[in-house]
């Protein structure tokens, strides 16, 4: 999908977006919750920037993108907050430590912290930056081998061990449970998740603020909500199929 996109197409992506609206507030309704409770983050990989500036012009504000060179020629278009724009940059993919300056540098928040010594490295990039870096923890909740994140058990000591990084702020975590056509099947994961969360104390870490839980997807977000998701990441509800 290349080139200046049509108004259909825009106007699309609009009915699109206001349709995923509509399913959010129905899922917080369901589950006791307000909808402006929950954020929503367009994941806009392989799209065209033209696509992601037709959300924008459909209110949406936070966009995840999960590989470093394509995410950097659309921060460059379009700018995120932390480079002085109105919108919100994600990094929500495996991140490479030979990567850590470039989004250090330019993004928003990075959703996909995984390890220690990539800890270490994006808190060294972050001082010489000036800034904090916000941050999500994955959690590998469907323990399944070929996804990254932590494994559930070890999920609170993880956090205790971020406790000296002075350059990050863990806000919460961050999941892609099971891919199933039926997300009844993925309930479980997010009841976890939710446990993993609401069971955290992080009085003693002054790093951590647990605020965000990030988890569902175009297919089954709203279970997501329901089992008590504050942030959904969904791509393909909004944009369409993606272009590979």
């Amino acid at each position: 999908m290349n080139g200046i996109l049509t108004d259909t197409y825009e106007r699309r992506i609009a009915d699109r977006l206001d349709a995923i609206r509509e399913r959010i507030e129905r899922a917080c309704a369901r589950s006791g919750r307000r909808s402006e409770d929950v954020a929503l983050v367009g994941v806009s990989k392989t799209f065209p920037i033209e696509a992601i500036r037709a959300a924008t012009e459909a209110g949406l504000r936070r966009f995840g993108e999960n590989r470093v060179q394509e995410l950097l020629p659309k921060i460059e278009a379009l700018p995120g907050r932390y480079l002085g724009g109105e919108i919100e940059w994600h990094m929500i993919g495996h991140l490479q430590r030979n990567k850590a300056r470039e989004v250090v540098a330019n993004v928003d928040m990075f959703e996909a912290l995984d390890s220690l010594r990539l800890a270490r490295e994006l808190d060294k990039r972050a001082r010489q930056e000036g800034r904090t870096l916000r941050c999500l923890v994955e959690i590998n909740v469907s323990g399944e081998e070929s996804k990254f994140g932590i494994k559930p058990p070890a999920a609170h000591e993880f956090l205790d061990q971020l406790a000296s990084f002075t350059s990050l702020k863990v806000e919460g975590l961050m999941t892609i449970a099971s891919f199933v056509e039926d997300p009844e099947e993925v309930r479980a994961e997010f009841r976890l998740m939710r446990e993993l969360f609401d069971s955290y104390s992080a009085s003693h870490n002054p790093v951590v603020e647990m605020k965000c839980l990030s988890m569902g997807m175009s297919n089954d977000f709203e279970v997501a909500i329901e089992e008590g998701a504050t942030q959904v990441r969904i791509g393909s509800a909004i944009f369409g199929e993606r272009p590979y």
